[in-house]
């Protein structure tokens, strides 16, 4: 059961492996784009290639879906970013329901942990597997693993190298319980006194936008955990010209005092744009103007010349 990219790479990992594939649970197709044109999941992409039975069903809770799936006589069921699934679905494999998440459970439950990891500066974070329970991403765990985050490093790096150290894991967890070679272990028993669980809750666009009063550390981690969608964004005030929305991809902390206001523009307008911001500069190496392509900086100075006349919209 998944949706995503994030989920093609276990399925592909189980079917390469000749591990048999009952059936696959994806989200529903969906029009997307300006022409609105029928869209298919990466998922169910994937499993058309393959031949694998595919169910798409708009609740999970529909008696016709449940008895679908009953007919399968599933051993197991895997999910790998999907959603909230309903007792009668999860607790229907003889062997259970598992789950891999993009964090080091019991931190990070939630929809995002990829981009919230990154956002709140944390420089490890991992992959877990766990068996679903009644609540979300709090059963217990089958394996753990840790995985270092790089200074500079995106939610699309993070994401991409979780991803594929996650099939992996889908393997070795399906390959312990087959063999009943696990030892499980209750999230509760790694919650230390005192310790803040720390949430990743689903991320809207509107909570996107960047706040320039910030510390140069958190306006990085910021960006950076955004990137390259739902993508951080500002408000670039031009000249007789209405704001215009700018979305930052890439940046690199430059540390640093002066008396800059947050959010001041610098730049030779040819290969450089830095905004001053509290601790020092933040480099600016990629971003993307309304209505315009995403650039490198030197592509967009070289057809933007004036960006030092623009400000960056005030702080809230």
């Amino acid at each position: 059961m998944g949706t995503p990219a994030f989920a093609v790479a276990s399925l592909k990992a189980l079917v390469e492996n000749n591990y048999k594939i009952v059936g696959v649970v994806t989200a529903p197709d969906k029009p997307a784009g300006r022409g609105q044109h029928i869209q298919y999941s990466p998922v169910k992409s994937y499993s058309i290639e393959k031949e694998l039975y595919i169910m798409q069903p708009q609740k999970l809770s529909d008696p016709a879906f449940i008895a679908e799936l009953k007919s399968l006589n599933p051993d197991l069921q895997i999910i790998v970013a999907f959603r909230f699934l309903p007792e009668q679905v999860w607790k229907l494999p003889k062997y259970g329901t598992f789950n891999l998440h993009a964090s080091l459970l019991p931190q990070y439950r939630g929809a995002a942990p990829i981009n919230w990891a990154i956002i709140r500066g944390e420089t490890e974070t991992g992959l877990t597997t766990f068996f679903i329970d009644e609540k979300i991403d709090t059963g217990k765990i089958i394996l753990r693993k840790k995985v270092h985050i790089g200074e500079n490093e995106t939610a699309e790096e993070l994401h991409d190298k979780l991803m594929n150290i996650g099939a992996e894991m889908v393997l070795n967890t399906v390959d312990a319980i087959e063999s009943g070679q696990m030892t499980l272990i209750d999230q509760r028993n790694l919650i230390h006194d005192n310790e803040e669980l720390k949430l990743a809750p689903k991320i809207f666009t509107e909570n996107c936008k960047i706040e320039w009063n910030k510390s140069l550390s958190e306006l990085h981690n910021f960006i950076r955990g955004l990137s390259p969608t739902p993508a951080a964004w500002t408000k670039l005030n031009m000249q007789d010209k209405n704001p215009t929305l700018l979305k930052i991809f890439e940046t690199r902390k430059k540390e640093d005092v002066h008396n800059f206001p947050a959010g001041t523009i610098l730049s030779d307008n040819k290969t450089y744009l830095h905004i001053a911001v509290h601790g020092g500069y933040l480099q600016i190496l990629s971003l993307q103007m309304e209505g315009k392509k995403r650039m490198k900086i030197n592509e967009f100075l070289n057809g933007f010349k004036g960006i030092v006349n623009c400000r960056i919209e005030e702080p809230r």
